[in-house]
Parts: C-alpha cells; structure tokens; sequence
C-alpha cells in the first residue's frame, strides 16, 4: 500500500477547503436568491389578500343596499295598498 506524503496531504487538503468554500458561496447565494424570492411572494399574497377584502367589503355593501331597497319596496307597497284599501 502506497501512502501519500505530507506535502500531497496538503494539497489534498487545500482543494478540499477551496471546493468546500466554493460551495458554501454558491449555497450562501441561492439562499439569497430564495430568500428575495420567498419575500417577494409574501409581498404578492398580501396584496391579493388586501384586494380580496376590499372586494368583500364591496359585495358586503352591495347585498346591504340590495335589502334595503327590497325592503324599502315591500314597505312602500304595503303603505299603498293599506291607503287603497281604506279609499274603498
């Protein structure tokens, strides 16, 4: 069995903490790249869910004003029909 000297140990060594930093930069900026990714995905829902309340609140005041006017008629139309009612 052929053993390495010390220097090729080095050597060895060295390419192994190079490839290892190399590695950890490229980790480091794909973190990032999520991370700016991830944020700007947050800053998209909470827009959508800030548009989606506003259109509830509008569907809100819509069905409101559509009872009201429901409501205003049938009172109205009973007022009607109890004066024709009493003229007879």
């Amino acid at each position: 069995m052929v053993q390495g000297t010390k220097n090729d140990t080095d050597i060895n060594l060295a390419v192994y903490m190079e490839r290892l930093d190399a590695y950890i930069e490229s980790q480091n900026a794909l973190n990032q790249t999520l991370c700016s990714s991830i944020e700007r995905v947050n800053n998209n829902l909470d827009e959508l869910r800030m548009w989606r309340s506003r259109i509830y609140g509008g569907k809100t005041v819509i069905i409101a004003l559509g009872v009201l006017l429901l409501h205003t008629t049938a009172i109205m139309g009973s007022f009607v029909a109890l004066i024709n009612y009493m003229n007879k």
